[in-house]
């Protein structure tokens, strides 16, 4: 049985696109616990931000990194995710919501382009970037600390909203932790044209971590990951509604949002 947070009835469809904005190299090996050291294949990454809009409200998730993150941590930056809005005629300026699944670099990043967005983000999340597993360069590796920094300004500026575990963020729309890679990730879930839809982010970065219960090596709580996998699927209406943070499939599995955005944005409703 599907996990409901609304009822469906008369709730306004969601649009929702994926905008590639970074891509890196790498090996069946880097993106599975357990992997064959001898196995060699190339598993590319591609990086992503994600719109969920309707005719009444536009959400961003996630922000992205920057070109000077890209060249540090060795990504290929395209474009950024924040100006590639405008491919979908969004201004950052009147976006009021954006979803921050969780803090790593390349989902927190660039959060100051939006100077008038309140950002949602899990209790969990805030208290694990800032507080004692940060001591431990595993756990803090993927974190950039200006950004974590900076994002604690926002809360003395009153635009953080924090949120514990599964809320409703508006009509049609709810957040939900999701145990695994870090201590606070949250799922987006969007109702769409096509039922029950969710970002799952990095709580899976590819679909084989999904279908083969094989988890991404960054990983808070391996067995929070697996149930988080199982849970993903719960909350969507099809298996092929629940969307990893990371994999080139998605652009392949779905149409462009315009003919001239083919392997830049694609609709996923």
């Amino acid at each position: 049985m599907m996990e409901t947070t609304v009822d469906q009835p008369d709730l306004l469809p969601y649009e929702v696109y994926a905008i590639k904005y970074a891509h890196h190299k790498r090996s069946i090996r880097d993106n599975y616990i357990g992997s064959d050291p001898h196995e060699t294949g190339s598993m590319p990454m591609d990086y992503f931000v994600w719109v969920v809009r309707n005719s009444e409200h536009t959400i961003v998730v996630d922000t992205g990194f920057n070109a000077q993150v890209a060249k540090a941590r060795g990504r290929d930056f395209l474009r950024c995710p924040v100006s590639s809005l405008s491919l979908l005629d969004i201004d950052p300026g009147s976006v009021q919501d954006v979803v921050i699944t969780h803090m790593h670099y390349d989902h927190v990043g660039n959060f100051e382009l939006f100077p008038t967005a309140n950002f949602h983000i899990q209790d969990k999340e805030l208290s694990f970037a800032t507080g004692r597993s940060m001591r431990h360069a595993a756990l803090r590796a993927a974190y950039e600390p200006r950004d974590v920094a900076e994002f604690v300004l926002r809360v003395f500026e009153d635009r953080v909203v924090f949120h514990d575990g599964d809320e409703l963020l508006l009509p049609g729309v709810s957040l939900h932790w999701v145990g695994g890679h870090t201590a606070g990730l949250q799922a987006v879930r969007v109702w769409t044209r096509k039922g029950w839809l969710v970002l799952a982010s990095d709580a899976a970065h590819y679909y084989g971590n999904m279908e083969l219960g094989r988890p991404f090596p960054i990983v808070y709580h391996v067995g929070d990951m697996l149930e988080g996998h199982q849970r993903l699927y719960r909350l969507a209406d099809a298996v092929d509604l629940v969307i990893p943070g990371h994999d080139p499939e998605v652009l392949a599995r779905f149409p462009a949002a315009r003919e001239d955005l083919a392997g830049v944005a694609a609709r996923l409703d």
